[in-house]
């Protein structure tokens, strides 16, 4: 039987998102693709035809409580033996993993079964499953070219990749054209929307000048709790909007934008960077070690967007970045094309060939 190359991810989108378009990379190339995960990953699996689920348990531990962390670390130990028994039997040329928790125990019976190993990270700073086992892989592929909370001695292994975005991304990517005329703002807070953004924006538009408001075209992302709201708001000030709780045309969408208001997870970054569209970036202040933060201060320092934490996103103040980036069509193309220059729209065959080499 040909030996694979499996991949170990599950949790978030910001996971799984790359690590399903390395698989799809790897199996173009035919590799055959194991896909590690836990049970609650299973519906990531589906997303992934071609590839084999291969089901290795796992659990999160968090907090103080005595209990809860020694039953997660006793469900991981159970994993880590799947995992060895499986690497025994099939052999496989390398172990890749995207974080998360349900692909620590791949990452630790890679280093005990002496398997060709990669973490791949997607954040700008290292997530804590990775920096967990960063001392035992083999190379670390970084999504960005300065990455925080690396171990000691790690360094050396660390090969900049960028962040593999999904096939569509890269096909919807034209180039940049600048408004005139509408404006075609894009709003949208991860794959369920964000209530921040429902609370904002539309109070914003409302604080725009008549003539400008009237050019705005919107499409925004929203939880199904708040759209009644949101088309509410925007109906009562006689807006061209389009508002659902989930588009399935996103990277066309993406790719018609102006101007993207959005969270700053990492797959939204590698998608903004790879298109080249500028952005108002507001970091979700609970994600784990407030990484989205880090995320998009990488894009604000090199001009490609604009961050603003949670507490200082008010309508007043967008209102304010509306009107002065839809007066300066120029700032929006350079915002434009320094996210295309950041952009790593082949990270996916990228990461095949650093597996690839790795195997060997």
């Amino acid at each position: 039987m040909t030996r694979p190359i499996v991949i170990a991810a599950g949790g978030t989108g910001g996971h799984t998102f790359p690590a399903q378009a390395t698989a799809q990379a790897l199996m173009a190339r035919g590799h055959r693709v194991l896909l590690a995960t836990d049970p609650r990953g299973v519906g990531f699996a589906q997303k992934v035809p071609g590839a084999e689920p291969l089901p290795i348990r796992s659990a999160t531990f968090s907090g103080r409580n005595p209990i809860k962390i020694t039953l997660a670390l006793a469900e991981i130990a159970r994993g880590v033996r799947q995992a060895r028994a499986a690497f025994k039997r099939e052999k496989p040329l390398a172990v890749v993993g995207f974080g998360g928790y349900p692909a620590l125990p791949s990452m630790l019976a890679a280093a005990m079964t002496r398997t060709p190993s990669i973490i791949h990270e997607s954040n700008a700073l290292l997530g804590r499953v990775n920096r967990l086992v960063a001392k035992r892989v083999t190379k670390i592929a970084t999504a960005f070219d300065r990455v925080e909370w690396l171990p000691a001695g790690t360094q050396d292994k660390v090969i900049l990749i960028g962040n593999p975005v999904r096939p569509a991304i890269v096909e919807k990517t034209t180039p940049y054209v600048p408004p005139n005329g509408e404006l075609r703002l894009l709003v949208f807070g991860g794959s369920q929307g964000a209530r921040i953004m429902s609370e904002v924006v539309p109070e914003a538009l409302k604080l725009l000048p008549e003539a400008l408001r009237n050019r705005v075209r919107i499409t925004q992302q929203a939880r199904g709790e708040d759209l009644a709201l949101v088309k509410s708001a925007y109906g009562a000030m006689g807006l061209e909007a389009e508002t659902s709780d989930f588009f399935t045309d996103l990277p066309e969408r993406m790719a018609a934008a102006h101007l993207v208001i959005s969270r700053s997870g990492a797959s939204t970054c590698a998608e903004l960077t790879a298109m080249g569209r500028p952005s108002i970036l507001v970091p979700y202040p609970f994600a784990t070690d407030d990484h989205q933060s880090y995320n998009a201060r990488v894009l604000a320092d090199s001009g490609a967007a604009l961050s603003y934490p949670q507490p200082v996103f008010t309508p007043p103040a967008l209102a304010r970045e509306i009107e002065a980036l839809a007066g300066a069509p120029d700032r929006l193309s350079a915002m434009a094309a320094a996210a295309k220059a950041i952009g790593r729209p082949r990270a996916a065959e990228d990461m095949a060939d650093a597996i690839e080499g790795l195997a060997r």
